[in-house]
């Protein structure tokens, strides 16, 4: 074989062949498989195909999480000479239908069928509608020892034959098998089949979900088959997604990525920031920036009256947010008894009643609502309520009157939307989280809009059975009201310790799962059903690597941003010093 040779040591004093460069050391053929250095591989032709082949079949070969080469050759024929053939032909099948006639046999259908198909083919050729080819299908599969090789093999022809396809070893041809599915354009094997142009066209395999969509954003590239993969988060059930990663693994950036893309396509996003983290990206699209904390001159009032939507009831979005607030009491008070949570419905209610705001009165709407310290007084005043009133001082008259006690004076009418809460102490990150969450939820469903809204380092919720609770409800609603959730996080057993995080992961069509820790695999990998094989990856993958989950469709990722997009989301510190320069 003039393209495959023994490399010989090279002593100088001749020319050096640029094949001796790229050849294997050593070349050992047997009948039905062939071994390159320390790597088996064996070749499989397709040598006969169903009747009927449907679009984008090829996929599911393509997308087999395994290393092989495969090479497609298509031979255009001469339709003056394929009419001839088909002529010829059709006459013989003609001539052995009317034989059996004359001999008063049973009619054949499978004749009677081929020879409709060669008449419809025939017509098709003639005006042109049609062209037929002769097509050959060759596979090469590798292995780390015979027996990897022949799984991997009985895995192909399983698949293969599970749409009536069936294929065969090329025996004593390995070498030109092999040679046929390198790139050099070179069909040594000649196993043809002859096919029109219908038929041809379903080889084609980036068309299934897996791969791609005619609309959507690039999320980044399958590195199966290195395509695209192009999707469209709202073309499923819901458009929730979740994202988990290590430290330092992507998700942010990737969370990133995605917002400036879906920005293009006219969605309309909103993001609480943990860490200053989109400032950059909001700042180069003309965002709107949001600071929470306790020095800021921008305040949420959570005792403001939502937006009746049109059709709904208002007194039954009034006690919808009476629940609401009192959620929020409970992350704010700690544990408490039954009692003082009856204590604090009824606390509530009276608060609205001392501004005349109650279900009953058909303009409590257009009345200005009570703050934090109008519900204290109340609280103080009532029965057994003096002891949760003196815990909420802080919040009204201490260290912290300066974050929620105050009215309202955030709007939200732009296109990307930042709420910061940095500089926010720990222990009130939550309770500004729920506050925030509930703003955003109330004016999602004041106005029907493409939204993502984006909740990143989301266990800080899942720590408190109120948050987590929230934002469940979120996900769980959000697609009524157009609303994509992503929950980004880092703790995953956090997360999915709490009742609420499977149930979110569940009700989350779209997954991203980045680099994880060695501690956490075990548990993400139960959660999502993970192969000892997604395990690994995972485990060992580099920086915006891991696996994207289309509902029950699992893809190999690789996050891939532009470098001018690399510019505006990343955050790592050696490219903000100049220190390194981004990868285009």
């Amino acid at each position: 074989m003039e393209n495959i040779k023994i490399v010989k040591p090279y002593l100088g004093g001749e020319e050096k062949d640029t094949r001796d460069l790229i050849a294997p050391a050593a070349l050992e053929v047997s009948q039905n498989h062939i071994k390159i250095g320390n790597k088996f591989a064996k070749t499989l032709f397709v040598f006969t195909y169903p009747r009927y082949l449907s679009s984008g079949w090829f996929s599911s070969i393509v997308n087999v999480a395994k290393l092989f080469d495969i090479s497609i050759f298509v031979h255009p024929v001469d339709t003056a000479l394929a009419l001839r053939r088909l002529r010829k032909k059709a006459a013989q099948i003609e001539a052995e239908i009317a034989e059996r006639e004359s001999k008063g046999f049973v009619r054949d259908p499978m004749l009677e069928t081929a020879f409709a198909d060669i008449e419809a083919l025939r017509d098709n050729l003639q005006q042109a509608r049609e062209r037929l080819f002769e097509v050959a299908v060759y596979i090469t599969i590798y292995g780390d020892s015979l027996e990897k090789l022949n799984e991997l093999e009985e895995l192909i022809v399983n698949l293969f034959e599970s749409k009536l396809i069936y294929v065969k070893p090329a025996i004593f041809q390995q070498i030109d098998g092999f040679v046929s599915t390198l790139p050099l354009c070179q069909d040594k094997l000649a196993i043809r089949t002859p096919l029109n142009s219908g038929p041809l066209s379903s080889f084609f395999p980036f068309v299934s979900m897996d791969l791609t969509s005619e609309e959507g954003i690039m999320y980044g590239i399958n590195q199966h088959n290195n395509s695209l993969i192009i999707f469209d988060r709202f073309s499923l059930e819901n458009g929730n997604m979740v994202v988990f990663a290590k430290s330092g693994g992507g998700k942010s950036y990737a969370t990133k990525l995605e917002i400036l893309r879906s920005l293009m396509i006219g969605t309309e996003v909103i993001v609480i920031d943990p860490e200053n983290e989109y400032k950059n990206l909001c700042d180069t699209v003309g965002g709107t920036y949001f600071k929470i904390s306790l020095t800021s001159d921008q305040h949420i009032n959570p005792f403001d009256i939502p937006i009746v939507p049109q059709g709904e009831d208002p007194a039954d979005v009034f006690r919808s947010h009476i629940l609401t607030l009192t959620g929020l009491l409970k992350i704010m008070l700690g544990n408490i008894s039954v009692e003082e949570e009856a204590i604090l419905d009824r606390a509530l209610t009276e608060t609205y009643a001392s501004r005349d705001i109650t279900p009953e009165n058909p303009n409590f709407l257009k009345l200005e609502p009570p703050i934090l310290s109008d519900f204290e007084a109340v609280l103080r005043n009532m029965e057994g309520g003096r002891s949760m009133a003196d815990k909420l001082y802080r919040f009204t008259q201490g260290t912290y009157s300066g974050f929620i006690n105050q009215r309202t004076n955030v709007d939200i009418t732009n296109r990307l939307v930042v709420f910061s809460i940095r500089d926010l102490e720990e222990e009130l990150r939550p309770i500004a989280m729920y506050v925030i969450l509930n703003f955003i939820w109330n004016l999602v469903r004041s106005e029907l809009k493409r939204r993502i809204l984006v909740v990143d380092e989301a266990w800080v919720m899942m720590k408190y059975p109120e948050g987590a609770a929230f934002l469940f409800g979120l996900a769980k609603r959000g697609r009524k009201y157009y609303l994509g959730l992503t929950t980004i996080t880092q703790e995953v057993e956090d997360f999915l310790n709490s009742p609420y995080g499977k149930p979110i992961i569940t009700n989350s069509s779209l997954q991203l799962l980045l680099k994880q820790a060695p501690a956490s695999i075990d548990i993400v990998a139960k959660t999502f059903g993970l192969t000892e094989a997604e395990k690994n990856l995972l485990l060992e993958a580099s920086v915006g690597e891991g696996l994207f989950f289309a509902g029950l469709k699992h893809v190999a990722i690789q996050v891939v941003a532009s470098y001018f997009e690399d510019k505006i989301i990343t955050t790592k510190p050696q490219q903000l010093l100049g220190e390194e320069t981004p990868l285009i």
